[in-house]
């Protein structure tokens, strides 16, 4: 036993004197006048901070040979239990970090056993994925986790629309302990600039166990507990993580369990219209997550007219949107996707064509990743109160009418990362953004499949052709700086070249 006793005071000696670092930048702008098709009184004043932190913790029993036997065959008896991965390894503990981008706000993460916890109970390996905890300017990142001395960690970025688009925040990481078990971990958010969430999520798994599996159809098939059919709609009655595959033609995913319980909804291929309703609504929980799964292609449509529930994705509580898959959303009805609270794109591809809104959401709309795609009758994306634009890439035509707006907030509209180029007649102005940003007014109507192409510095910032006939074009980007040659070209009498300030820059054609 002396030799575990030796080895664990070298190994909290060793976390003792482990360095941790964190840094900060910030940036400020001045008000410029407001042209036609600009809404909004905000403040041109907008500030940023992004905070960075890593730490790393990194132990190794060194022992005598007969020492390094006897802990072999500990090693391999514990090995069960403590998420080891190879019995004959020596004893390391590795904590999974995850290391932010440059463009991230921040936030790091670790998973595994301290190297204390490791060498104490003899495990060859740490435990794989772990807890994360995200912090900073309402960024996010995917975490990196590795397990054992052979195990080893892979990170993959979905696909992003053209438009070189900056969207760091939105990569999942998948996951390789020393067994060879795939998993994919998946970030924690954490919306600013006005946003009402604030919440750490623990890494999620690929492979897990559900509350049930369903294979939708007019008479769906569950395997599982907590969900039933009722025709072919399929009821959640409690929390837990709900698998969804199959395809109906007239059919919905109806949630309604106790207000303090949170369900999960993973979409694998689905294929859902419903004319009856919205093809999801979330009734009542505490909150719902709708996840795409990786390399799966989803449709959801609406045909009913409702003018209360009226979203082909609505709910009464928070919805949180994320995944590495597919999600295509058409409405018949009104909004695309709608929530009576907060809603949150973590990642996925989704692509929305709305009659009304894109999204709307009474409280909050909080884009931290991914790519979406929204054409829109009437706003792209509207929210009651506050819109904060974290990362991902987004692209957003608006409506026709001259009062809506391609991007509308009730309070505030806030920036810290990712690329997002709207179109539409009117935008809200920002309150706060961490770089420059541009609204043109290229006064007067242009028609809708016009090709958009702006410029910075020269080079191309993004390419983007509106549905609908459009007159304010919008351009958030992290490649923004005051002293850009920023230009705009939308039809041969639409286009010009301009200097970038800090701040609000709104140009007029």
């Amino acid at each position: 036993m002396m030799y575990r006793k030796i080895a664990a005071a070298l190994a909290a000696l060793t976390m003792m004197t482990s360095a941790f670092s964190c840094g900060k930048d910030s940036a400020s702008s001045s008000p410029a006048a407001t042209p036609a098709g600009v809404s909004g009184t905000a403040s041109a004043s907008e500030a940023s901070s992004g905070a960075a932190q890593s730490s790393s913790q990194k132990s190794t029993e060194k022992s005598s040979a007969s020492a390094n036997e006897k802990s072999t065959q500990a090693s391999s008896q514990a090995a069960s239990t403590a998420g080891g991965n190879s019995s004959g390894q020596k004893t390391t503990a590795a904590s999974g970090n995850n290391t932010p981008s440059a463009n991230n706000g921040g936030g790091n993460s670790s998973g595994g056993q301290t190297a204390q916890q490791a060498t104490e109970s003899g495990a060859s390996g740490g435990s794989s994925g772990g807890s994360s905890s995200d912090s900073g300017s309402g960024s996010n990142s995917g975490g990196n986790s590795s397990g054992g001395t052979s195990g080893g960690s892979q990170a993959q970025q979905p696909a992003t629309a053209s438009g070189g688009g900056n969207s760091s925040t939105s990569g999942s990481s998948d996951n390789k302990n020393g067994s060879g078990t795939q998993k994919t971990t998946t970030p924690a958010n954490t919306p600013s600039g006005g946003g009402s969430q604030n919440s750490t999520e623990p890494a999620e798994e690929e492979e897990k166990t559900f509350a049930a599996e369903i294979a939708l159809g007019s008479k769906p098939t569950i395997s599982g507990e907590n969900a039933v059919a009722d025709g072919s709609t399929v009821k959640i009655t409690a929390g837990g993580d709900y698998l969804f595959t199959g395809k109906t033609t007239n059919g919905q995913i109806y949630v309604n369990t106790d207000s303090e319980e949170k369900v999960t909804i993973v979409l694998s291929g689905v294929d859902i219209t419903c004319n009856y309703g919205p093809a999801i609504f979330i009734d009542n929980a505490k909150k719902c997550t709708v996840k795409v799964k990786k390399d799966t292609v989803n449709n959801l449509a609406d045909t009913t007219k409702d003018k209360s529930v009226d979203g082909v994705i609505f709910s009464n509580d928070t919805l949180r949107i994320k995944g590495n898959g597919t999600l295509n959303i058409t409405s018949g009805n009104a909004h695309g996707i709608a929530s009576d609270d907060d809603v949150i794109f973590d990642n996925s591809i989704c692509n929305i064509k709305a009659v009304k809104s894109g999204i709307s959401a009474n409280d909050d709309i909080t884009i931290n990743g991914g790519t979406l795609n929204i054409t829109a009758g009437t706003n792209g994306l509207k929210s009651k109160k506050t819109i904060n634009i974290n990362g991902g890439t987004s692209y957003i035509s608006g409506g026709q009418k001259e009062e809506k707006s391609s991007v509308y907030a009730g309070e505030a509209f806030s920036y810290t990362d990712g690329l997002l180029i709207a179109a539409g007649n009117q935008v809200t102005a920002l309150k706060s953004s961490a770089k420059p940003y541009v609204i043109t007014d290229l006064g007067g109507t242009v028609s809708g499949g016009t090709a958009v192409k702006l410029t910075l510095n020269g080079k191309e910032a993004g390419s983007f052709t509106p549905t609908n006939d459009f007159r304010c074009v919008l351009l958030l980007s992290p490649e923004l700086a005051a002293g850009s040659k920023f230009g705009i070209n939308a039809g041969s009498d639409r286009k010009g070249e301009f200097s970038v300030d800090k701040g609000k820059n709104l140009f007029s054609l």
